[in-house]
Order: C-alpha cells, then structure tokens, then sequence
C-alpha cells in the first residue's frame, strides 16, 4: 500500500465502528441516501490525510460510515471530479482508499443526461458497460493490462433487478458515456454519443470503476437520469436541473439501493 494511502486508510480506520465490505459513492445531489443510515461516523474529506476534497455544489464531502439494511457500509457523500483540476490518480484516490479499508463491493452512482430517448428524467438506469471520453485513463503508467470484459458485475445487476422488482421499480439498463466537463455537451456530441451506443451521458464514475476492477472489488453501476441530453428538448442544461430532479428521485433511489443490500452477497457467499 502506498505511503498516503495507507495514511488515509489508517486515520479512518481509527475512527470506525466496524469494518465493511461494501462501499458507495454518492453523485450530485444523491446524498439524501446517508439520513437512512445508523450508527453513522462522519468524516470530512478535509480531516482525512491525502484525501482531495470535493467543491461542487450538491457533493457535501464526507465519508460516512454505518449501517443500512443490516449491512455495514462505507458512503462517499459526494465524489471527486476530474473537471474540478485534479489528476485521475487523485481523482481515483478515495477508490484506493475504500479498497485499503477491506471493501469487496462498490455502488457506484452518478447524475445523467439521457442520451438514449427512450429514458426520461427520473429513470433510474443500470450501467451495463461503459464508453471513456475523458481522454485519460487512472491507470496510465502502471501498464496494468485488465480485462474489462465485465466492469460491471452480472451478479451483483442481477440483485439489483431483483430489489427493482420487489419495490416495485422500473429500471432501465445503459451504456454510459463519460466526458471530461465541465461544460455540458453540444448537440452534434449528443448526435455522435448515440452512433456510438451510449444511452446515458456524465463526467464521472468511469475513472472510479476502472480503478476499482484493477482492485478486484465488484461493481454496481447506476445513473439518475436528471435531464435529457442537448438538443433533444432545446432546453438549456442547468446543474440546478441536475440537484432537482435527484432530489425528487431520492426516496425511489433509497429504496433501490437498500433492497439491493438486503439481497447483497458477498463473493464468499455467492461463489
């Protein structure tokens, strides 16, 4: 473990209650998911060694650990973005830093334009694969060759259909596509996105699910459609836009991501 990492890793660890398998990362304005939890600690990002700290609007900045649905977890309410300045290496950080703390699991979770128009806002969709726009790769340097055949686990898309169907809730499934940011796309990108098979647009997630497959931790996809993507409506986007409509999404999203954890197995249980 590197030097910093394992400096966050140890100063967080000093402050837990309990270990856990199962970590999350809250996009903009998801962050209602941390009022369900017990027994919670709260750490800002700026308490913790090393750790970049967030400054978009919607990503309060602390990892919050406890439970939910009888499952300890760790929840990054809100992320790091590469178009905030930072590198992919700090970008993917916190990622290293949940791995240093024992998770096995990651949900990962962003705010979306719907590219595909099929999906509407406050679709709630499953990221089946994904496309890297950003023009950089975390792992660039290390020459580590993984496969990313399945860089979002079947078993764990299969649990969350399940949870979907229990509530009951409509999920769709996507490609997503991430871009750099910050700025939102153009049309004629839109127009190119779709040719290429992309169902779902945002400048996150793909970084974190890259890293996270190269640390053998499993990986839950999902995205909260907010708007649709440029020039399908003529709408002009607005972040705004974005925190609204996930705040009126977030009782569904709670709901999905707690009966995921009441279905979730760990690899030990599930092999």
């Amino acid at each position: 473990m590197q030097p910093q990492i394992e400096q966050a890793v140890i100063s967080i660890q000093n402050r837990l209650h309990h270990p856990a398998a199962v970590g999350i990362i809250l996009g903009s304005g998801l962050t209602p998911l941390v009022a369900a939890m017990e027994d919670t600690v709260t750490i800002g990002f700026a308490d913790i060694p090393n750790f970049p700290v967030s400054s978009v609007a919607g990503h309060s900045g602390e990892l919050v650990a406890g439970r939910l649905s009888n499952v300890d977890v760790l929840v990054m309410s809100g992320r790091i973005h590469f178009y905030e300045g930072y590198s992919m290496p700090q970008v993917c950080f916190p990622t290293k830093v949940l791995s240093g703390l024992g998770i096995n699991t990651l949900i990962v979770t962003n705010a979306g334009g719907a590219i595909n128009t099929d999906f509407a806002p406050g679709n709630i969709v499953l990221i089946t694969d994904h496309i890297n726009m950003m023009g950089d790769n975390p792992l660039r340097g290390d020459a580590n060759f993984i496969d990313m055949t399945t860089a979002y686990d079947p078993d764990l898309m299969a649990i969350a259909h399940k949870a979907a169907a229990a509530i009951p809730l409509d999920i769709k499934e996507g490609v997503y596509l991430a871009v750099s940011g910050p700025c939102y796309e153009t049309p004629a990108e839109i127009r190119a996105m779709r040719t290429l098979g992309a169902d779902v647009v945002g400048m996150s997630t793909v970084p974190e699910v890259i890293m996270a497959n190269s640390l053998g931790i499993r990986v839950l996809g999902l995205s909260t459609v907010t708007n649709m993507a440029a020039g399908i409506t003529g709408t002009p986007l607005s972040h705004q836009e974005v925190l609204e409509t996930n705040r009126q999404t977030a009782e569904r999203f709670k709901q999905l991501i707690c009966g995921f954890l009441n279905n979730w197995l760990s690899p030990s249980e599930s092999n």
